[in-house]
């Protein structure tokens, strides 16, 4: 999926800053080509993959064989002629492991290839977990009344997170994020991320500007409006 445009940073920028006119709360949008390398993916998928060289020796054909054994072979003759040929059949399983191992870890690498590959789950709890070390990287859980909400992109899993703090949770329901996580998602499906963090935004903005209004008198910009875009890991 490709980045987001400057036009469309800046955008989503205003949308922040417009929602946040209506309350003390604090919005930060974060968006991210990928969550994690998933290196053991590639590793996993050939190893594998090798470990079934010798099924598919097999599957070809490739069977342990001895020459023909004549009456004037003595038994020392006969065990030497397995131990070659089961040694012979060794070696090929070996080296065909080590190729498919190779070749396969290659082909797995390719980032489009990894992250097909990848097991859903285990994206989930990578975006997840980067999306909250964000959190707290960039200290939302430390504005004045704990009512930061972080509004999370990762671009390559097309999956998002919306994380709100301590001070929000005492206020609202659970599913009052749907709607906005519903909107986030749609954007990603359709390839309009900047649209889904838009209606995400401003959904956002609602929940918050009817739970802590903004104060004329004293609504200080906390957290900065724009969004932060975060190289692969």
């Amino acid at each position: 999926m490709r980045a987001l445009t400057p036009e469309e940073l800046k955008a989503i920028e205003a949308a922040v800053r417009e929602a946040e006119a209506k309350t003390t709360g604090e919005i930060y949008c974060v968006v991210t080509e990928e969550s994690s390398h998933y290196g053991e993916t590639a590793i996993a998928w050939a190893a594998g993959v090798a470990l079934l060289g010798p099924a598919l020796l097999l599957a070809g054909g490739v069977h342990v064989t001895i020459p023909d054994l004549f009456s004037t072979w003595s038994a020392s003759d006969v065990s030497s002629a397995i131990e070659m040929a089961v040694r012979h059949a060794l070696v090929g399983a070996i080296v065909a492991q080590g190729v498919l191992f190779a070749v396969v870890g290659l082909i797995v690498s390719i980032p489009a290839v990894r992250m097909a590959l990848t097991p859903k789950h285990l994206k989930r709890l990578r975006v997840s977990r980067r999306a909250h070390e964000q959190f707290f990287a960039k200290n939302l859980h430390m504005t004045r009344a704990r009512t930061g909400v972080m509004i999370y992109v990762s671009l390559a899993e097309r999956m998002a997170e919306l994380i709100a703090d301590d001070g929000i949770h005492d206020h609202v329901e659970p599913n009052t994020w749907d709607k906005a996580m519903a909107a986030l998602t749609d954007g990603l499906k359709h390839g309009r991320v900047e649209a889904g963090f838009e209606a995400a935004v401003r959904l956002c903005g609602e929940v918050l500007a009817a739970k802590f209004p903004a104060d004329p008198n004293d609504n200080p910009n906390q957290i900065p409006d724009a969004v932060a875009v975060l190289p692969r890991p």
